[in-house]
């Protein structure tokens, strides 16, 4: 293999990757009895989250109301960006992630009616921008070809696992930033490929979402990428959020089945979960930190598992936030 994209494998990195799959041969088996509403509102979760990182305002209920064929106000091009993303995400599961040619398809209908040269690779330099800075400059356009013809031959050949894989791949790709436009949407549509190959479940599973959450966050791990010529921090971020797509999908597959609030009503709880309200009876002005700090998790994810206790009536927080303390309710 002629080229090899620049990353190092962390036990961060590595530990991530086997909490996926266990997270993931789980939700597999619970998938099973998933309902098509369920379905459905992943993806459009999935298309409303990678559409508003690149400024669409249109809401999950206005996407919702467009997928299925009812009037909805707003400007032109976001409407068109909302149909463009509807029909790649349809046509996902047509797609081989190693052919230049899907690639180049998916992007057609992406944006086949936002610009002209919707399916074809940029002819131009560009530079990528933000709050009036330039934080990267692509590569001369006619370079494009070549390195897309690289990283494609690399993702074709590579014996890392698809989660890694999909990352890199996905860094690498923004990068090379190929097209004139859509190339943010289209590194996320690409890497969701890759991983649904691997696991169809990730076709419902919607990361884009939780990005769309902590967008600053992806933007900082693309630049301190390229910064260490090393994508591992790249890595590291998607993993977590992919991580916490699929805790976020699990906790709302139970909600959709009709599980009321309350231990009583039933309410499945997750191993982190347990361990959460484990800790918190153990010292209930317990930080988030700490609770992720112990749990080895993310605090973004640590906040998310507390807000939906809460909600649950599994917790209370009494007084305030900096010092009160929590109840555990049983």
């Amino acid at each position: 293999m002629r080229y090899k994209p620049p990353f190092t494998l962390t036990s961060e990195i590595l530990n991530l990757v086997a909490e996926i799959s266990q997270q993931v041969g789980e939700l597999n088996a619970s998938q099973l009895n998933a309902s098509s509403q369920l379905r459905k509102q992943n993806r459009i979760k999935t298309i409303t989250g990678t559409l508003a990182i690149e400024g669409n305002t249109l809401t999950e209920e206005q996407v919702t109301a467009i997928v299925e064929g009812k009037p909805v106000l707003g400007s032109m091009r976001e409407l068109a960006e909302v149909k463009g993303a509807i029909a790649a995400y349809d046509a996902l599961p047509t797609f081989t992630p190693s052919a230049i040619d899907d690639l180049l398809t998916a992007h057609g209908l992406m944006l086949s009616d936002i610009f002209a040269n919707a399916g074809e690779f940029r002819s131009k330099g560009v530079g990528i921008h933000k709050g009036g800075v330039v934080h990267h400059v692509t590569p001369p356009a006619h370079q494009v070809s070549g390195l897309m013809a690289d990283l494609i031959q690399w993702l074709k050949q590579t014996k890392d696992h698809p989660l890694i894989a999909s990352c890199v791949f996905h860094y690498e790709f923004e990068f090379i930033h190929p097209f004139a436009d859509g190339n943010g949407r289209m590194g996320r549509l690409w890497q969701t490929l890759i991983l649904s190959k691997w696991q169809p479940i990730f076709i419902n599973i919607p990361v884009e979402s939780l990005v769309h959450q902590h967008q600053e966050a992806y933007y900082l791990a693309i630049r301190n990428s390229t910064a260490q010529t090393d994508c591992s921090p790249f890595i590291r971020y998607m993993l977590q959020m992919i991580l916490d797509a699929i805790e976020d999908s699990t906790s709302r597959q139970f909600e959709n089945a009709g599980i009321s609030a309350g231990i009583n009503a039933g309410l499945k709880l997750s191993p982190l979960d347990h361990a959460i309200l484990e800790l918190i009876k153990a010292d209930r002005y317990i930080t988030n930190a700490m609770l992720a700090e112990q749990t080895g998790k993310a605090l973004s994810t640590i906040e998310r598992r507390i807000k939906k206790l809460k909600e649950h009536l599994f917790l209370k927080r009494v007084g305030a936030k900096k010092t009160g303390h929590w109840e555990v309710h049983s």
